[in-house]
């Protein structure tokens, strides 16, 4: 338990209503504790912007290089890990796993992502009722991302039942039962895919785990190890964020801004805007990092060697950084502004991509469906599921009009 920080003891936000809106939470740490030492766990916490900005940029003070994390995936060190360095070696590390994520990569992947968007609006026609979580936030972006490494599709309800374990939060009282599951999903993750890095090894194909077969490192290749490593990194994190941006999409449309969804009937310019102010309003994001020298850059003395957390759902509700921060306004100038993807040399190599599928996806679901409208009797918190950010939608019924 001591690698492990454990968010939720920090927040002292226990039930699931509070751990879905943690923002009032949010709001009175920037206004009365804007740097926090939680003394029982031994970590400092930011929440306002440009101290969270600081820590995720500046790495000669805030490292990560560290023994211990908020990410609650079992720690498989490898030279090749993008999330245990710092640059330069960081950059090195990055350039292996960048080439997948480029504006031409991803353009030549747009018609793919359109035909599995379409395919699954399709599935949705003649009804008057969707599960928009299980029907499109799901099953979109793991079938991307299997599609990009290389792995079969057709396994993806296995790849994101792994991917929930992985990211499943640590929980003081039940840590070593889900470490225990957290170790054996690793085990079978790595199981699988195992022999289809081998199989590439011998017949490369277009795809990022026979990118990474063929890559180097400081002059030599990558083994099955290192790359079976960054395969089950990029396939977890490639679907879990792009899944719950989705799903807030619909969320945010229905109740934090009623009638937005007509607006964007109206014009669908908008489309990009909503899945900014989605990413900065509704996205409530934790990063950490080890402070490498002391500091009181913050005007507290942090120590060396101390952990400090940047909570960037906070810091993306700063008033001194957008204006009417607590409101959802899809024509806020700068919203893309926000922290949700980091910042910095760590900045989420799987952005533009995450960006492409929900801009993809609403804008082909807004052209095939006039209205939506929430299911009557909807209680929130009777859709939720433990994740790595506290909660988020399992499922989530929505009315749907046909255009």
């Amino acid at each position: 338990m001591e690698k492990t920080i454990l968010q939720h003891e920090i927040s002292k936000l226990r039930s699931r209503q509070a751990q879905w809106e943690p923002f009032a939470w949010y709001k009175e740490m920037r206004e009365n504790s804007p740097v926090y030492y939680d003394t029982e766990q031994g970590v400092w916490n930011v929440f306002l912007y440009e101290h969270a900005k600081r820590v995720l940029f500046d790495h000669q003070l805030f490292s990560n290089k560290k023994e211990r994390s908020l990410i609650p995936v079992p720690r498989n060190d490898n030279r090749s890990n993008v999330n245990s360095s710092d640059p330069p070696e960081h950059r090195k590390r990055r350039a292996l796993l960048a080439k997948a994520f480029t504006p031409r990569n991803l353009k030549e992947w747009e018609p793919r992502i359109q035909a599995i968007v379409d395919e699954l609006l399709t599935d949705m026609e003649g009804r008057e009722t969707v599960d928009i979580v299980k029907e499109l936030a799901i099953p979109l972006p793991v079938t991307v991302i299997a599609e990009l490494l290389g792995v079969p599709s057709k396994d993806r309800s296995q790849i994101k039942f792994w991917s929930d374990i992985l990211f499943l939060p640590y929980a003081k009282d039940a840590y070593h039962d889900i470490a225990e599951r957290k170790a054996q999903t690793m085990e079978d993750f790595c199981e699988y895919l195992y022999p289809i890095v081998q199989e590439k090894r011998k017949h490369p194909a277009d795809d990022i785990l026979s990118d990474l077969i063929q890559a180097e490192l400081e002059g030599e290749r990558l083994n099955d190890k290192e790359v079976v490593l960054n395969g089950i990194g990029l396939l977890g994190a490639g679907n879990e964020t792009t899944t719950m941006l989705l799903s807030n999409m619909f969320y945010s449309m229905l109740v934090d801004q009623p009638g937005v969804y007509r607006e964007l009937r109206a014009d669908m310019s908008l489309v990009p805007q909503l899945t900014e102010e989605v990413l900065r309003y509704r996205f409530p994001a934790a990063i950490d990092r080890k402070v490498a020298q002391d500091t009181d850059i913050f005007g507290h003395t942090m120590k060396k060697g101390q952990m400090v957390v940047a909570w960037i759902g906070a810091a993306n509700r700063d008033e001194s950084q957008f204006h009417d921060a607590e409101e959802f306004d899809i024509h806020r100038p700068g919203n893309h502004k926000h922290l949700a993807f980091g910042a910095g040399p760590h900045f989420c190599l799987g952005a533009p991509l995450a960006r492409k599928e929900a801009n993809i996806a609403l804008t082909t679901f807004v052209k095939r469906f006039a209205d939506i409208g929430l299911v009557e009797g909807f209680e929130v918190t009777e859709h939720l599921v433990d994740s790595a950010v506290g909660q988020s939608l399992k499922s989530f019924p929505v009315r749907v009009e046909r255009a």
